[in-house]
């Protein structure tokens, strides 16, 4: 796909991160008393939230989809992992000489977030749904709660595409770039390969084309995800999300193929609706 930019709504949420989600600004704010947002998870026990756990269980079960996940994450809390890491020109534990000041703890460290490299070298953030998948995926990291939708929102600041919940553990969920930016934005999300808008596009881009009879949008074969006991579920998966089922008429040969495909490949990418919509495609074709 061709170079993304953030939508705009998006790029003035990062540079002016001035108020709440609800358009409260923060300069004044009184955060003391029960209403301090600090403590929204004062009673939390880390464990994994049941709203997101049932809309996993949904889709494990084929009675769910991706939106029901995104949907249920809007409203959740996650937990973001930090590791502790050295400030410059501290010394590591234990090389000390026993005096207050040459010891090491969390005063002089740096809390470090943590990201990942995709297979497609992508960045990714990983989050996850209890404490105890995020002990098991890394023992030294901290976790640092907050809701999703928050989470999201470093996520897009630090320049990742796509954020990863609970990787290592029984079922990870990979939540794509254009979902991402939903959620970011508290906005509801449908998935480009059942969007009417993309597949409007995709016929606007074919349009005129007389070497194509007819192209179908569906889900890419990157979209399943399989559990730690192999059962497959129809979202959540890393790779391609949509594919689109070109039909072309008979008697073209190869060089001939081959220019239909760069050029519909070309069209969409130098439209930017389509690609804030689209996170990864595949090309099939048929005759």
């Amino acid at each position: 796909m061709s170079e993304r930019h953030l939508p705009a709504h998006i790029a003035g949420a990062l540079a002016g991160n001035t108020a709440d989600s609800a358009g409260q600004l923060w300069e004044g704010r009184d955060l003391s008393g029960d209403g301090n947002p600090l403590h929204n998870f004062d009673d939390d026990d880390g464990g994994a939230p049941p709203a997101y756990t049932a809309a996993v269980n949904r889709l494990l079960a084929g009675k769910g989809d991706e939106a029901d996940v995104l949907a249920a994450l809007a409203g959740v809390r996650v937990f973001v992992p930090v590791i502790p890491q050295l400030a410059a020109g501290s010394e590591p534990a234990g090389q000390h000489d026993g005096s207050a000041e040459g010891q090491t703890g969390d005063k002089e460290a740096d809390m470090a977030l943590v990201t990942l490299t995709a297979p497609d070298g992508r960045n990714a953030l990983p989050v996850f749904s209890s404490a105890a998948a995020l002990t098991a995926w890394h023992p030294d990291a901290r976790p640092v709660a907050v809701y999703a939708p928050r989470a999201a929102l470093s996520a897009v600041a630090d320049e990742s595409e796509l954020l990863v919940i609970d990787p290592g553990a029984d079922f990870t969920f990979v939540v794509r770039r254009p979902a991402l930016w939903a959620l970011a934005q508290q906005l509801p999300w449908e998935p480009a390969y059942s969007d009417p808008r993309v597949a409007d596009l995709v016929a606007q881009a074919t349009a005129g084309e007389p070497a194509i009879l007819r192209v179908a949008v569906s889900p890419g074969s990157g979209v399943p995800a399989r559990s730690a006991d192999g059962t497959l579920a129809s979202g959540g998966g890393p790779g391609p999300e949509v594919r689109l089922q070109v039909t072309l008429r008979g008697g073209l040969d190869e060089d001939a193929v081959r220019a239909v495909v760069q050029e519909l490949q070309s069209r969409l990418r130098s439209d930017r609706e389509f690609v804030e919509r689209v996170d990864s495609l595949e090309v099939v074709l048929t005759r």
